[in-house]
């Protein structure tokens, strides 16, 4: 399922002939399913789980594909969008579990880039917009978005910047009596430009996940 260029796709090989979505059939522009950095992190973790070891061929082209496909201002989130620290945090996971050195050039402008757009509060959002501007349209804080944050920059190997404690603050701060995150903003994306999703388990497992990433690795520091 990996594709010529080292990435993977949500359901489909090489499918990446743009013409089809110039057809007037095309429905939503959704007749392509190219390869993406996210889906190849999950793809890269998945399989290093499985005892795929990270020198193996179909893990280093997968590495050249998120170092190729990353941005100039360190970002790994083709395509921009709604969700893109969630993109960026499954490239970085992946490039993780192929052991790449945090230290790497690549791995310190993806953190630096997730520091640059954190807001005043300490929480990350991001706008639907973006969808129509292609490029980062910032939004108030989300509790889904921070985690995304939060979780990629643990995975970047910085667990105990401010941006990182800030973060971590902002959830706990967030957290109503009942034990969930209130949120109001769509974090999902059905058909770019089209509609966009509210999934409700994001505003709660992922501040979970991000919470205990961040007790886990403050504790191998210790």
């Amino acid at each position: 399922m990996q594709s010529k260029d080292g990435g993977w796709a949500a359901f489909d090989v090489d499918n990446n002939w743009k013409v089809l979505s110039d057809v007037p059939f095309a429905d939503h522009n959704a007749m392509l399913d190219p390869t993406c950095p996210d889906i190849t992190g999950r793809v890269m973790e998945a399989l290093r789980a499985h005892g795929i070891e990270p020198t193996h061929l179909s893990m280093r082209r997968g590495i050249e594909f998120l170092f190729r496909t990353q941005e100039a201002d360190g970002s790994l989130v083709w395509p921009l969008g709604c969700g893109l620290h969630l993109r960026h945090v499954l490239a970085l996971r992946g490039l993780r579990a192929a052991n790449v050195d945090d230290r790497e050039a690549q791995i310190l402008r993806a953190g630096e880039w997730l520091r640059s757009i954190q807001n005043a509060d300490g929480g990350w959002g991001e706008s639907c917009e973006s969808y129509e501007r292609h490029t980062y349209v910032n939004a108030p804080s989300t509790a889904s978005q921070t985690a995304w944050a939060i979780l990629g920059l643990i995975a970047g190997g910085d667990a105990i910047s401010m941006s990182v404690r800030a973060g971590v603050e902002y959830l706990i701060d967030k957290q109503g009596k009942d034990g969930r995150w209130k949120e109001d903003l769509a974090t999902g994306t059905g058909f770019p430009r089209v509609f966009y999703l509210t999934y409700h388990l994001y505003r709660d497992s992922f501040p979970l996940l991000a919470l205990a990433a961040y007790r886990k690795a403050a504790r191998e520091l210790d």
